[in-house]
């Protein structure tokens, strides 16, 4: 109970321990693969308590909540039917492995959200919500056979995965963890900000290693944060360098906020083309990367949206 993440792979079991608020709090997920499988609606935690929590020498003092479910890994045809949208669970499931079902979730409902309300708005056509499941149901099918195969490794059976889970894993999957670019990779994944939407219907552009369809790169220099932009739910175009007097008076014509930074070594860093425009669509997703007024008001008059 030390507030970190721990893993028991054991033969018979999977157990992982994760740190919750508070001393001594914790929540226990693991697997029943035995005959008490057949009578999972009616288990208990004592039913389960046994192996693989013992070795994780953890004293149970109290439980305050215990459920069990079946893992199902599985992606809905449709994630639009007319005026009905899925997103989240209804959607798409799958196994707990790698925490990614509530950011998944999110991550629906904040690319649904903006596009509903355009088009509610009167400021894009219908046509718009149609890009909502192009853009998540890749990433959903992905995402459930990334967590299938990691399930499967954390609880396949023969003596050739035990070997690999609880002889080989131990010991290399701690040593990735201790070096930064294993961290950073385990970070960028499990918080999904590597996920893109590069060729959808709504990107376009590519300026410095920023593509249309990218999450915006966070920079915060000379005292700048870019993200501090984001608080405010609109389009909005961001120029790190010195904008041109044509897209100023583009923004200011249409009442698109634009943010000006100035360039900085980071800003390279991060994978930004000085003096150029990037369109950032209401969920901070890049919309158009080296845009000029031009080619911003065919992106938007293309898809019949006002912003």
């Amino acid at each position: 109970m030390n507030g970190e993440l721990n893993v028991d792979l054991d033969e018979a079991d999977f157990l992982a321990v994760f740190p919750l608020k508070g001393d001594g709090r914790a929540r226990l997920i693991g697997t029943v693969r035995d005959e008490r499988a057949d009578r999972a609606d009616s288990l208990t935690f004592d039913d389960i308590k046994g192996r693989a929590i013992e070795h994780m020498k953890v004293a149970t003092r109290k439980v305050n909540w215990f459920s069990t479910y079946h893992v199902h890994h599985r992606v809905t045809q449709n994630f639009r039917k007319g005026r009905a949208f899925l997103l989240g669970d209804a959607a798409h499931i799958h196994s707990p492995a790698g925490g990614q079902g509530m950011n998944t979730g999110i991550g629906d409902a904040v690319n649904l959200a903006w596009k509903l309300a355009a088009v509610i708005q009167g400021r894009a056509p219908d046509k718009l919500l149609d890009s909502h499941e192009t853009e998540r149901i890749a990433f959903a099918r992905r995402l459930v056979q990334t967590t299938d195969r990691v399930f499967t490794f954390a609880t396949a059976d023969g003596r050739v995965a035990d070997i690999l889970r609880t002889r080989v894993a131990p010991i290399v999957l701690p040593r990735l963890v201790e070096l930064a670019a294993g961290r950073d990779f385990l970070f960028r994944t499990v918080s999904q900000i590597m996920l893109n939407y590069r060729g959808g219907p709504l990107s376009e552009g590519t300026a410095g290693y920023v593509h249309g369809g990218d999450r915006l790169p966070f920079v915060f220099a000379g005292g700048q944060d870019n993200f501090a932009a984001l608080a405010e739910i609109g389009w909005q175009v961001h120029v790190y360098g010195t904008p041109s007097t044509a897209l100023r008076a583009w923004a200011k014509d249409r009442a698109v906020a634009l943010h000006q930074y100035d360039w900085q070594l980071e800003h390279a860093e991060a994978g930004f083309a000085a003096d150029t425009a990037y369109l950032v669509r209401p969920d901070t997703y890049v919309a158009v990367a080296g845009g000029t007024p031009v080619t911003l008001d065919r992106y938007f008059s293309a898809r019949g949206i006002r912003p």
